[in-house]
């Protein structure tokens, strides 16, 4: 056929298509209009069956004049002319939503405003157009009622994944807005029936145990970072120093950066399912941002784990372009280089262990000695060389080492209670973060000479830079190996283990275990707190490079409960 024009109805039918393509799209674009409506309650009500989809809210309403043109092509409160879409703060401004719906599916609608004691309910045709209007009695807020969607489209119906699959679109949809405003409370049910429920809260810590029960709210660490906008605007042009050509434009209000992170020594996944990245109050598909928050997670998570991480970033609207995906699931995001810098930061403050952790009350000693104090003279002592001082002008927590159990475990009181510390990971983590942070390779004088290598071994050395020469029939001199193996006398084994596999990084554990403190040492108390000092300012201090927890703590609180301090003492005593 020639190029025509096509019909209007074919047109606005397609427009649509790309906006509603599942019962989750009406779920979506519903809930996200009662947001913006500044609702704090959301009841969603699901007909599977009927294909139909009821959200109310508790939010601001609509007046009936805006009822009345609610449905219509291009119609919206939110923006008003092309700088707005530069400048988007609300969640849904194309306009297309209620339209669309009202093409695809029978619309209705129940609003009544709360500054106002009248109630509307209004039915619309396919074109957006009031076909039914009456006066109701309704609680402030809006309902809106999407019935028989897709009845026409029959083809449509049978292209869409099964039902099933979609109510686990809707359930992710409701997990999502629910992370982005912890604030709401959601009800959702199906054939009149609950199905689940989500209690608002101040911040996510609270919301994820709601959505994965077997993670508890101590399990998670949240951490808030704001940023004035003047303080912004010169961290940018100090980032793009000299290679930055447009004019920097002022930022129009403050960036704040939320991260809630499972703790690697108490949740992790099987999947890389649950590192989630919001913008702006929505969920987005941020590669460089996830990619940020899994490599600064790595070598604290057991293998083949992955991390519970949320991260939003509220950030000033000229920052982001939400024009790229009609879902507005993908967005360009500007200065992505600055924002993956800030949430390195946050997540490196969320695994730091710093004294506001604890209950603050007092920094004098409540318990005393526990244990035995181990012997002063210990047989092995910390070299200062191998132990990483990087501290960032956080306050460390009092930790004060006053013993010694199975020449394993160090044990530390402070304020709010005692901990164990695993002596051996303790120090591995420790040098692991010297080690990676200055790896180097020094000469071996006389090089060491290995036998019965075979050629992936040899390969193995060459990948992570240890010289290696043939030395005759079956043997090989080895001329270089990390700094923390010259003065070993296990330097051989060690370069051995190193030969059989992985990458940099896996070497780089593998001499930080070798050179780490052997459990059954006996340290004094000196060496003990050295140890446990310096261990603190690491900037992974929960895991080993492996993702063994290194501590475990006991509060005060929880040993008097132990030991029934809380009862009466005459009672106790029979009185």
């Amino acid at each position: 056929m020639p190029i025509h024009l096509l019909p209007i109805d074919v047109i606005h039918t397609i427009a649509a298509g790309e906006v509603i393509d599942s019962l989750g799209a009406v779920v979506r674009e519903l809930c996200e209009n009662a947001i913006d409506a500044d609702a704090s309650r959301i009841t969603v009500s699901l007909f599977p069956d009927r294909w139909r989809i009821r959200v109310a809210d508790n939010g601001i309403g609509i007046g009936l004049a805006d009822l009345q043109q609610a449905a219509t092509a291009h119609s919206t409160s939110k923006i008003d002319d092309r700088e707005d879409l530069f400048q988007i703060t609300s969640l849904g401004f194309r306009g297309e939503a209620l339209h669309s719906l009202a093409q695809l599916a029978n619309l209705e609608i129940y609003s009544r405003p709360r500054d106002s004691c009248d109630g509307w309910h209004l039915v619309y045709n396919h074109q957006g157009e009031v076909i039914q209007q009456r006066e109701v009695a309704i609680a402030p807020g809006t309902a809106i009622d999407v019935v028989d969607l897709f009845g026409e489209w029959a083809a449509r119906r049978e292209g869409l994944p099964n039902l099933n699959c979609q109510l686990r679109q809707v359930q992710n949809i409701i997990y999502h807005l629910a992370l982005c405003h912890p604030h709401i409370g959601w009800t959702i049910q199906q054939q009149h029936r609950p199905w689940f429920q989500i209690i608002g809260s101040k911040t996510p810590q609270q919301i994820i145990p709601q959505l994965l029960p077997k993670i508890r709210v101590d399990d998670l660490q949240h951490v808030e970072i704001e940023m004035r906008s003047d303080v912004l605007k010169l961290a940018l042009e100090e980032l793009y120093a000299g290679k930055y050509d447009g004019v920097m434009k002022p930022p129009d209000g403050d960036a704040h950066i939320q991260l809630t992170l499972g703790l690697p020594d108490r949740c992790h996944r099987h999947r890389l399912d649950w590192v989630k990245v919001a913008v702006n109050g929505r969920i987005v598909r941020s590669p460089e941002l996830e990619q940020t928050i899994v490599s600064r997670m790595a070598r604290t998570l057991p293998r083949d784990r992955y991390p519970v991480c949320f991260l939003h970033l509220q950030i000033p609207p000229h920052y982001i372009d939400w024009n790229r995906h009609p879902a507005k699931v993908e967005i360009y995001l500007q200065h992505v280089e600055y924002w993956q810098s800030q949430v390195a930061v946050a997540i490196d403050r969320a695994l730091n262990l710093q004294a506001d952790e604890l209950e603050q009350s007092t920094h004098t000693s409540r318990i005393g000695k526990l244990l035995a104090v181990a012997e002063q003279q210990g047989a092995y002592h910390i070299p200062q060389r191998s132990i990483i001082n990087d501290g960032d002008g956080l306050g460390l927590l009092e930790l004060r080492a006053v013993g010694q159990v199975l020449n394993t475990y160090i044990v530390a009181e402070h304020a709010d209670g005692l901990w164990l510390v695993e002596q051996h990971i303790a120090h591995e983590r420790v040098l692991y973060e010297q080690i990676s942070s200055a790896w180097q390779l020094l000469p071996l004088e006389p090089p060491i000479v290995l036998s019965h290598l075979s050629e992936r071994q040899i390969e193995q050395l060459q990948q992570i830079s240890i010289a290696i020469d043939p030395f005759g029939e079956g043997l090989w001199a080895i001329r270089t190996a990390p700094a923390p193996l010259l003065m070993r006398e296990d330097i051989a084994a060690a370069i051995t283990e190193l030969s059989l596999g992985g990458d940099l990084q896996a070497a780089q554990v593998a001499v930080a275990c070798r050179c780490a403190i052997r459990n059954g040492t006996p340290l004094s108390l000196p060496e003990m707190q050295s140890l446990l000092d310096r261990w603190q300012r690491t900037r992974n201090p929960r895991t080993c490079p492996h993702g063994r927890p290194i501590y475990l703590s006991f509060k005060e609180s929880s040993l008097a409960r132990s030991f029934r301090r809380h009862w009466v003492i005459g009672k106790s005593h029979g009185i």
